[in-house]
């Protein structure tokens, strides 16, 4: 206890000092923190400031409501998307040896489930004939595909 007592007046100058800065400091802090708080509210009594404050609340539970509609939305739009047509794939050929040049083609128009159709074209210079196949998972459904056909639509599975 000698001790302890003999080290306080010994350094009794410098645990002042060490005091009084930090209570610079703190008084420091706390008038920043007081000058801030009263900027916020000096146009506002007690009675202004929680209708304040319960306005922002209102608006903080509106917009998490509005957010989960947009989330919920979003997530319908994505799923919709998926059977809109997104891949194209065009082939051009000549059936026909004998005649005329790349007239012809297939056109193989798929979903992200690679369902859709092929459109085949064969062009003559007499005449030209459409054919349309549907196309599930990328296979053929009830018609067999050309080998033109099949080009077409092993080329649209690839594209995203």
């Amino acid at each position: 206890m000698e001790s302890l007592n003999k080290f306080l007046t010994d350094n009794f100058s410098i645990i002042i000092t060490l005091a009084f800065f930090w209570l610079a400091a703190l008084s420091y802090l706390i008038f920043r923190v007081k000058s801030h708080y009263d900027r916020l509210i000096k146009d506002a009594d007690s009675e202004n400031l929680s209708k304040i404050l319960e306005s922002i609340s209102k608006k903080i539970n509106l917009s998490a409501e509005k957010f989960e509609k947009i989330e919920k939305a979003i997530s319908e739009i994505q799923e919709k998307s998926r059977l809109h047509l997104q891949k194209v794939s065009l082939v051009r050929f000549n059936p026909f040896s004998d005649s005329g040049g790349d007239q012809s083609f297939a056109v193989a128009i798929l979903d992200e489930n690679n369902d859709g159709l092929v459109i085949s074209n064969l062009h003559s210079r007499d005449y030209s004939r459409v054919y349309a196949k549907p196309v599930k998972g990328g296979e053929a459904v009830k018609y067999q595909f050309s080998k033109e056909e099949e080009e077409a639509v092993t080329k649209a599975k690839k594209n995203k």
